[in-house]
């Protein structure tokens, strides 16, 4: 990945409706998201050139912005749109989407209804989130000090960048360690979730993963889960603690950013990545270049 800081590259965002040049896509150090924590955003991935389920990701976008109380002023079809154009516009094929909505610097307190709503869109090129080696072999990750919170004291079904802050704590103290990712437990000790992505266990040919009542029910989640179904394999949500691990054969991860990972291990509970985990990394693959095949047919 390039090691350019973000806010000085080549290159244009979208941003309120028109498409600035990078450098100038700009906000206030008195903006209310950045005190706040007043914003939401998605991450998409793109694929010869299109956004992978980009109107599923949109339609989330706006979710979670009514979940933290206000209204994007741009419709999912323009949404869409502005992320086509932003990735035409910057010539990207394989990339990262990420468009970001957040209150202005209108109103500086807690009260802040009168603020402005701005979205902007910016894309830039993505390898993979984990190096191939990495991938291929599965991925060291640790338990993280931190958990996720209860839905009853933080807007844990939106995508809201202040939910954030403990996966950044987490991950840099997994890092730090030497793993490459870290375990989320929820408020009842039971298995959540990686930093920023879902996770399943295979026990005795059988997927589990976590209820997603406290975290995102993620895009790449919902289709690992039909591409496995489709695949005559059983996937059972339901509560899983920790302990379990003992008894589980492969883990993996998946994510937009890490599509489907491997998992090798978690603070000294080994797994070797299997027949399964390397169906659905194949499945997944295969699915998001057909997405690409058929828009290029269409065209």
């Amino acid at each position: 990945m390039s090691m350019l800081p973000f806010d000085d590259r080549e290159g244009r965002i979208w941003f309120d409706g028109e498409l600035l040049p990078w450098r100038e896509a700009k906000v206030h150090v008195l903006t209310h998201a950045l005190h706040y924590a007043s914003c939401v955003f998605e991450g998409e991935r793109a694929y010869g050139g299109r956004i992978f389920k980009m109107t599923e990701h949109h339609e989330r976008l706006h979710k979670s912005a009514r979940v933290l109380g206000f209204e994007i002023p741009y419709s999912v079809a323009e949404i869409d749109a502005a992320s086509e154009e932003v990735m035409a516009d910057n010539g990207i094929v394989d990339g990262y989407v990420r468009p970001v909505a957040w209150r202005g610097s209108e109103m500086m307190g807690v009260s802040a209804q009168n603020t402005k709503i701005h979205l902007a869109v910016a894309a830039w090129e993505w390898p993979a989130y984990f190096s191939p080696e990495a991938r291929l072999k599965g991925i060291r990750m640790t338990v993280s000090q931190w958990k996720r919170p209860a839905p009853d004291t933080a807007p844990t079904d939106s995508k809201a960048a202040g939910l954030y802050m403990i996966c950044t704590l987490s991950k840099h103290a997994a890092e730090a360690k030497g793993y490459s990712d870290a375990l989320m437990l929820d408020y009842r000790g039971r298995i959540a979730e990686a930093t920023g992505a879902n996770i399943f266990l295979v026990q005795g040919g059988v997927l589990h993963t976590p209820v997603p009542d406290c975290f995102l029910d993620g895009i790449t989640r919902r289709t690992v889960i039909a591409l496995a179904k489709e695949r005559g394999y059983e996937v059972v949500e339901r509560p899983i603690m920790p302990e379990e691990l003992a008894k589980t054969e492969e883990v993996f991860l998946t994510g937009t950013a890490v599509e489907v990972t491997p998992v090798s291990e978690i603070d000294g509970y080994r797994f070797t990545p299997g027949e399964i985990t390397e169906e659905l990394m194949t499945a997944y693959e295969t699915v998001v270049r057909q997405t690409q095949d058929k828009a290029a047919s269409a065209a």
